[in-house]
């Protein structure tokens, strides 16, 4: 879809910000992309326009930037469409007839913002959080992850995989960490969190930094849900989106080893919009519903996610964060109710059911259980 960007940022700050984040030394990353030092300053400062896409490819690769926000901000540098478009129009010159048509048959911009949402639906990916031990679990995660745990001939992920399927997401990315050799299908792909003893939800999520861009729905992978939580999420078009059940306390009735205080609980106005996230420290009686291990990020929803990623990152590594005792070991809740705490919107989509989490051995007997029946 053609669309220019209404982002205030320009190439040149978008590089310097992501090189800063990264700590990338300005020399380092000329010397990568094979340009003079003195090239990068002068575009870092808008002196000089935006170069060519195979230097911009290079540039996307090692920030683990989004390629086309990088298109679109450097046709804004060129005063021109972005280059990949462009590219596209060129190959495909029956497309000039399609915009004439548009144009003069006087297609709102409603009517094409319509089309773009729907093919953006069927462009949707997701990441599935892998690594953690599943400690909990005991013997049954000895040789395991639990992902892989056998639910009635189908493992926990290849369930979450057909949920995603079902709902037309193909794309899938796995983090793998613990026994990560036991993760082996075909047609996903996988990030490596090697140092997932020491690290948390949070931070396995940005292994994969690479694929968080457009669209794209973040779990947990120890969660069972129906497809229909998915296309629920996937009709929400929200910058960013979580899915909240508010039916959640009958999955602690006679649940002993997982307490009713491990809920990651969520407070929501009367626009459904989270005002407080996690393991509150409130009366339960107060919450609205549990958060169940999913978020929906549209592009400008992964753009706002990744850069206070790396801005509290910068602030808070080794040190306390939100309610993490250090930063390394934040929850996704945590960087939730930062964003909130920083006043960005962020919708509950509301549930009723249709999931189970698979924390401990309790929860896996009384899932095995269900499935026998």
């Amino acid at each position: 879809m053609v669309k220019k960007t209404t982002n205030t940022k320009t190439f040149g700050s978008y590089i310097r910000e992501l090189r800063t984040n990264k700590e990338i030394g300005q020399r380092e990353l000329a010397k990568k992309i094979g340009v003079a030092p003195s090239y990068l300053n002068d575009m870092e400062k808008n002196k000089r326009a935006a170069p060519k896409n195979s230097i911009i490819k290079k540039l996307s690769n090692i920030l683990k930037a989004d390629l086309n926000l990088m298109y679109d901000l450097a046709g804004d540098s060129k005063k021109s469409i972005a280059a990949d478009v462009e590219e596209f129009i060129k190959e495909n010159p029956s497309i000039i007839s399609l915009i004439r048509s548009i144009k003069e048959n006087n297609v709102s911009s409603e009517e094409i913002n319509n089309l773009e949402k729907k093919m953006s639906k069927s462009e949707t990916k997701s990441l599935i959080v892998a690594a953690g031990l599943g400690s909990r679990l005991k013997k049954h995660t000895e040789n395991l992850p639990k992902c892989m745990l056998d639910f009635n001939g189908k493992t926990l992920l290849q369930r979450q995989v057909q949920a995603y399927n079902d709902c037309g997401i193909k794309d899938i990315t796995v983090i793998r960490g613990y026994k990560k050799e036991k993760i082996n299908y075909k047609n996903l792909n996988y990030v490596s969190n090697d140092d997932f003893k020491n690290n948390n939800i949070l931070n396995s999520i940005f292994y994969a930094e690479k694929v968080i861009n457009g669209n794209i729905i973040i779990s947990y992978s120890d969660i069972l849900f129906e497809s229909n939580v998915v296309q629920r999420l996937l009709e929400s078009e929200h910058d960013i989106s979580v899915v909240v059940d508010i039916d959640w306390r009958g999955y602690y009735v006679g649940r002993k080893d997982h307490p009713l205080s491990e809920a990651e609980n969520v407070i929501f106005n009367s626009n459904n919009q989270v005002l407080k996230i996690g393991k509150i420290g409130t009366q339960k009686e107060e919450v609205h519903g549990e958060f169940i291990g999913m978020i929906k990020l549209t592009n400008r929803g992964t753009e706002i996610f990744k850069e206070n990623f790396h801005r509290v990152k910068r602030l808070y590594w080794d040190k306390p964060f939100q309610r993490a005792a250090i930063f390394q070991k934040a929850y996704l809740t945590d960087m939730i109710q930062e964003l909130v705490d920083i006043g960005v919107k962020v919708h509950c989509v509301i549930i009723e059911r249709g999931w189970k989490e698979i924390d401990t051995v309790e929860d896996y007997q009384k899932a095995l259980k269900e499935f026998s029946e």
